[in-house]
Formats: structure tokens, sequence, C-alpha cells
């Protein structure tokens, strides 16, 4: 069993030492193996040209005082931020092990159209690893709304997506519809992180959530910062996919599509 967490934090301006201090805030004495924070943790999402001056490299200060908090609170976490690769810059989202380890960094695969593609390179590969027993797969936002991208990442053998994004009130849809729709397509758990409140003009939807391999939700936020939990078990998983074996039905029906 994985205990997990999902940080829905203030959109609203705020330093990135007082985003970690709001977190730190938030798990002490949770006794949690896993958080995940929203994409663009670190720096904020609507900061417009500040994505330049905060982003900073995989190992850099913010990464470092993260695993400081990993350490002090034994919990793994995951959060989005600006990573700066030479010239180049990416949306993407690191987990730190317990031990306060780089696990995995992903790039977001899938750049929507708006100010994002004035500032972020496209990642180019899935990212997964594992914890707790159970196999997870990261992803960043609009890269789960595209069936494509969570049905490889399953395929490949996760049995938890990890979904730091950063939704806009408008598109609330996504929240409620497409990720239960997501972990029901695959019998996997989804892992929603979301900010609350408003950033310049930007309005955020809330509705962070863990959803069960049946598609139903297990914990779901409201539109203010909270954190939400639930506890993950690799069983469920296995009784959803023997239960809706589509993955092996999905060869056979490949073969009549062609």
């Amino acid at each position: 069993m994985l205990k997990a967490g999902i940080f829905q934090s203030n959109g609203a301006n705020l330093r990135p030492a007082d985003r970690l201090g709001a977190l730190d805030a938030a798990i002490t004495d949770q006794r949690l193996d896993l958080v995940v924070c929203p994409e663009l943790f670190m720096s904020g999402y609507n900061v417009g040209t500040d994505l330049h001056r905060l982003a900073e490299p995989a190992d850099g200060e913010f990464a470092r005082s993260v695993a400081d908090l990993a350490r002090q609170t034994n919990t793994a976490i995951c959060y989005g931020y600006p990573e700066r690769d030479g010239e180049l810059i990416f949306n993407s989202a690191l987990v730190v092990s317990k031990s306060g380890d780089t696990i995995s960094n992903h790039r977001k695969l899938a750049i929507p159209p708006g100010f994002e593609q004035s500032f972020f390179g496209p990642g180019d590969q899935l990212t997964s690893f594992r914890l707790g027993g159970m196999n997870c797969a990261l992803v960043i936002c609009y890269d789960v709304e595209f069936p494509e991208v969570v049905r490889a990442a399953c395929m490949a053998g996760a049995e938890i997506v990890i979904i730091p994004t950063a939704l806009g009130a408008q598109w609330d849809q996504v929240a409620h519809r497409v990720v239960p729709a997501r972990a029901f397509e695959n019998g996997c758990y989804a892992l929603y992180a979301n900010h609350a409140g408003s950033e310049g003009d930007i309005t955020y939807a809330g509705a962070s959530c863990v959803v069960g391999p049946d598609g139903r939700d297990i914990a779901r936020a409201g539109d203010r910062p909270q954190l939400i939990t639930a506890s993950l078990e690799a069983c469920r998983v296995a009784a959803a996919r023997q239960r809706l074996p589509y993955f092996a039905d999905l060869v056979a029906l490949r073969t009549k599509l062609a």
C-alpha cells in the first residue's frame, strides 16, 4: 500500500520559498509516501518572463531544498518547475525520493497553444519510475489529454499515472471527466494535482483528485488550497484490469482496424 497526497497549492503570486514553506506546513506529520504538487509549482504558472528568471537545472537550489524537505518528512515529493538545460527551458516535473535522491524528471511532451510555446521546448520521451512497490508514470497537464500518452505509459507497466497540472476554471471538464476516463480505460490510479485560487488573469479550477482504477474518485479537492490523501493498492489495479482486459483485447482489435 502506498499513501499518497496531492497538495493543491495557492496559485497567487508567491516566491519559491513561500511555496516550499506552504508545502512543508501541509505535509509535516502526515506520514505520506508521496506528495504531488502542481505544474510549475516552484515558479508559478502564469508569471510571464519570470519563468526565464526562475528557471533552474534539475539539481538547482530549489531542488536541493525540496530534497531536504523530503528527508525531514520522510516523503517522496513530485513538483513542477521550469527546467533550464543550457539555452533551453522545459516545463518539467521532478520526483525526489524520501531519502532526497532524484528518481525521475519528466519534460512535458505536448506544449499547448498559448504562451507556453514561446517559453518551452517539448520533451521527447515517456517517464517512469518505481515507488512503494508500484510502477509510476509521470505526465504533465496537456499530456494527459491525449489518450495515446496514458495508454502507452500503462502498456509499458504503469499502475499509477501522476499528473501535475495548471488547469484554468474554464477547462474544468478535464479534471471531472477526462482524468477519470483515463483511469478507467487503463485500469490505473490517476493523481491529478492542480493549483487553486487566481494568478494574474487565470482562475484555477482546483478539483485536484485521486481517481481509482475503476474511474471513480477516491479523493477530490474543492476550489481552495488543501491537501487530499488516499491509499493506493496494486491489487485494485490488477482487479480492474482482470475485469476489463482492455490491453489484451486491444491487440485483437487492432488487427480488425488495420
